[in-house]
């Protein structure tokens, strides 16, 4: 058990590290991000070490059920290219710059439209997609305006990562998690609902009074006007989402598994633009666009967890440590410990853990939705807490904006700390 244990906890420790310390690795004119490498190699260490029952290991991959990691990054995936096509198609940058319009005069209305568009969309796409979006316009617009950024940016990127709980596509975690406890689309929103709005709420107060006096100043540039060149395409693609969204919330109910309607709205998507280009004799732009925006590091990333916890789990460490945490109290034991992990070795690879923890100790669905809460939550605590704070931080350092460790964590005890509590209080009155 001891070395398997000591060479998941040094792949975590490295890849902590390499997200502070050297997060890109440059071979050429290719640039890879160094987490999964690392992560990679903690696997194929346990390997070569002769840590894991091969066997065993091979049949979790192909299993045939809901914790498989490979129907769990499908999902991921064709979720994340339908909402990286619309925001190829600029309707994020539209929805924005109008946002912007009915916000002259003050940039405390401002920075409630923003948390209130950012909430929104992402509830219905991804968090990681809105702050890839949203981060960059949001950073011209101030440099344009010559107004401070960071009320907007702390903005977005809490109600991304509040409201990426509210259904099960909205974070990879959620995914990971819900699924693996047999979870389906409208049990989960039943469940999350509350919480979501509590947390969302009350983070949205505390971002206020943290910044309400750089708030006050006036807003006086007319915001650039974004025009949507494509409308016809754009309107497939928001079909394409919105009738995807409804057969993942009935999936259950009529045997379709959520991996195969993702899957093919994807495919059907790509077949509805590659026929418009013909149509029009140009290339498929958005297509090859979407193609090479998709976050395909976080394949090796999470099947390189999957083996260690696999590993873990083999060893008995995952059971012992649901048999330590125990089923009592299990909403206020799972939070927090899931959210201080989540900022140890990052949110997904917490859930994975955690969902070994939780299957091994039999816990309820009280502990899954705290651990939940725990991993979306936990993303604005410190900026390794999540991928999207990683890429959040990574835009910000691009447009010259400082907002280093300290100043990450103040805006996450400040904001992180009462939504965490607020939002294990819904849950724990949804469950009552």
């Amino acid at each position: 058990m001891l070395p398997a244990v000591l060479i998941c906890a040094a792949a975590c420790v490295l890849m902590i590290a390499s997200v502070l310390f050297f997060p890109k690795l440059k071979l050429g004119k290719l640039t890879l991000s160094t987490y999964w490498l690392v992560t990679l190699l903690g696997a194929g260490v346990l390997l070569l070490a002769g840590q894991a029952d091969l066997p065993a290991l091979g049949r979790a991959l192909i299993a045939d059920t809901a914790i498989n990691p490979l129907k769990i990054l499908v999902l991921f995936l064709s979720m994340t290219v339908l909402s990286v096509f619309l925001d190829e198609l600029g309707l994020f940058r539209f929805l924005a710059s109008v946002a912007l319009k009915h916000a002259r005069g003050g940039q405390r209305k401002l920075f409630f439209i923003l948390y209130f568009l950012v909430s929104v969309l992402t509830v219905f796409t991804s968090n990681d997609i809105i702050i890839l979006s949203f981060t960059p316009f949001i950073c011209y617009f101030c440099k344009s305006e010559n107004i401070d950024p960071m009320p907007y940016l702390a903005a977005e990127f809490v109600a991304a990562n509040t409201w990426s709980m509210a259904l099960i596509i909205g974070n990879p975690t959620n995914i990971y998690l819900a699924t693996s406890y047999g979870v389906d689309f409208l049990s989960y929103l039943k469940v999350s609902i509350v919480p979501t709005v509590f947390a969302g709420t009350v983070a949205l107060l505390c971002l206020y009074l943290l910044f309400r006096k750089k708030l006050s100043a006036p807003l006086s540039a007319e915001p650039q006007t974004v025009v949507l060149h494509d409308k016809p395409l754009l309107w497939v693609g928001i079909v394409h989402l919105a009738v995807c969204t409804v057969l993942l919330a009935v999936g259950s109910y009529i045997g379709l598994e959520m991996w195969i309607v993702s899957l093919c709205a994807m495919g059907s998507l790509f077949v509805f633009a590659l026929v418009f280009a013909l149509a029009r004799r140009e290339k498929p732009t958005e297509l090859l666009h979407c193609l090479k925006r998709a976050p395909y590091a976080l394949v090796p990333f999470v099947l390189s967890m999957f083996v260690m916890i696999v590993v873990l789990e083999q060893k008995g460490v995952t059971a012992a440590i649901g048999n330590f945490l125990g089923g009592d109290n299990a909403i206020w034991k799972y939070g927090p410990l899931s959210f201080l992990c989540a900022n140890l070795i990052n949110n997904i690879p917490m859930s994975v853990l955690f969902s070994s923890v939780l299957s091994g100790a039999g816990a309820n669905l009280g502990a899954l939705f705290a651990t939940v809460i725990g991993s979306n939550v936990g993303a604005f605590l410190t900026p390794i807490g999540a991928l999207a704070g990683i890429m959040w931080s990574g835009i910000l350092n691009e447009h010259g904006l400082k907002f280093g460790y300290l100043d990450f964590l103040k805006m996450g005890v400040t904001v992180a700390i009462p939504a965490l509590f607020v939002a294990l209080g819904g849950l724990a009155l949804v469950l009552i």
